[in-house]
């Protein structure tokens, strides 16, 4: 287990945010599945991602990295030719649900019997969603006692028409979206209660970078952006083929939301310029800017960068049903300014890496902050203004590592945290990056 102290300071400087791991492995899977040679930019080779490239060579596809940063990914659809007869095929995701909720629908489009085997926190996490998912169009799967990993898929997947109700996760979704368009007829996929909408539009962008479209509309009919929309109707057009592609990975809004975190509570008044990012990105967690800025960051886009600097910060409120990943941040956000600030969408946090409300409740406990979670009310309730040093558990969630680091700048001591090592599953060099940026 590893061991990372960090130390109070200011930061201030140029970072650049990782690569969109969401983003990287729905590409990786579109070239996995293509005719011809894809090329990958602005790779970072998260444990997730590491995971992502395991199946989709597992599925057939070559994969070659020439340089740091770039992928060459060969496609094949060869694996779906085998029979009935075949061994089992046996796959780790890692602890990457992601992948395992993605990557279902697409081992479910051969004939071979396909095992999705789980490690360390994803061994947890719940799975029946698919499951119902593939049954309704034609396929099976089949989990362990209580709707957990391993996977079990067998198709073929068949065009069709189903209605899912998509309240714990939108990445089944996500696997549906990649893999019904190579069916040989038309599908209509309803989604009731969806969840993380700008992930499916996500999607979507990148399917048609590979030649794949798919139409959507939402409750009220309309057909560009998604937005809030809770009823999608998916209209695909089966017998479609990805094509091979070039395609540039864009900076990830999760992991730069700790940066732009850390700026706001320990910048400096010239702040922290973040690069890679893109404005007008479809990833829901673009949406902690408006946290800043509410909370009164400020934030200034120059030249491609996003500099945020610290302002007058205020207690805020916000709804992260669908950008659940902004929780850890947004909590040490919270912590450093005084009063009380409140986060809603609770009810995502129990699916995670950990239980991340009971988690987050844990952390800060120890650094000395009283969080509430009302589980009622949906939300969680932060009572800031002072962080002191001391002893945490990252629980085996990267996310949770990430949020005590940058807290800690605003501490009145040193914080140490336990199990640092599963930054790896998003951001290998975060703390890296961090040291970076803090100055001595």
């Amino acid at each position: 287990m590893e061991t990372r102290v960090v130390y109070p300071g200011k930061v201030e400087g140029l970072a650049r945010a990782p690569a969109s791991k969401s983003a990287l492995q729905r590409a990786i899977a579109c070239a996995a599945l293509s005719e011809g040679v894809s090329t990958l930019g602005g790779v970072t080779l998260c444990n997730d991602a590491l995971a992502a490239l395991r199946v989709a060579e597992g599925l057939g596809a070559r994969v070659q990295q020439p340089e740091p940063g770039t992928l060459v990914i060969e496609g094949s659809l060869r694996w779906r030719e085998a029979g009935a007869a075949g061994e089992t095929l046996a796959l780790s995701c890692g602890e990457s649900g992601l992948c395992m909720r993605m990557y279902a629908p697409i081992a479910a489009l051969g004939n071979r019997t396909v095992r999705l085997d789980a490690e360390g926190t994803l061994l947890k996490r719940p799975m029946h969603m698919v499951a119902e998912a593939l049954a309704a169009f034609g396929a099976t799967c089949a989990c362990e006692p209580g709707g957990v990993p391993p996977l079990t898929v067998r198709g073929p997947l068949k065009a069709g028409s189903a209605s899912i109700d998509a309240q714990g996760s939108s990445q089944t979704i996500t696997g549906l979206l990649i893999a019904l368009p190579l069916c040989s007829g038309d599908s209509a996929l309803e989604v009731r209660n969806a969840v993380s909408v700008g992930y499916l539009d996500l999607t979507r962008q990148i399917c048609a970078r590979f030649g794949v479209g798919i139409e959507v509309e939402d409750e009220a009919g309309g057909r560009e952006g998604l937005g809030g929309a809770r009823h999608l109707r998916f209209h695909i057009a089966g017998g479609q083929r990805y094509r091979a592609a070039s395609f540039d990975v864009e900076g990830d809004w999760s992991g730069a939301a700790f940066l732009a975190v850390a700026a706001a509570i320990a910048g400096t008044d010239r702040g922290l310029a973040i690069e890679g990012l893109d404005p007008a990105s479809e990833q829901p967690d673009r949406t902690i800017l408006d946290v800043l800025d509410a909370a009164g960051a400020r934030i200034e886009w120059r030249g491609g960068l996003c500099r945020v600097a610290p302002g007058t910060l205020k207690p805020f409120e916000f709804d992260a049903t669908d950008c659940p990943d902004l929780f850890p941040p947004l909590a040490a956000l919270a912590a450093a300014i005084p009063g009380v600030s409140v986060i809603r969408g609770v009810h995502r946090l129990a699916s995670k890496e950990s239980d991340r409300a009971a988690t987050l409740q844990d952390v800060y406990k120890a650094l000395g902050v009283r969080i509430e979670v009302d589980r009622e009310r949906d939300c969680l309730s932060v009572h800031g203004g002072a962080i002191g040093g001391g002893e945490v558990d990252a629980h085996g969630d990267h996310r949770i590592a990430m949020t005590a680091a940058i807290a800690a700048l605003r501490s009145a001591g040193p914080v140490t945290i336990r199990g640092a090592e599963c930054v790896a599953k998003s951001w290998p060099r975060f703390f890296h990056v961090l040291e970076s940026i803090r100055m001595k």
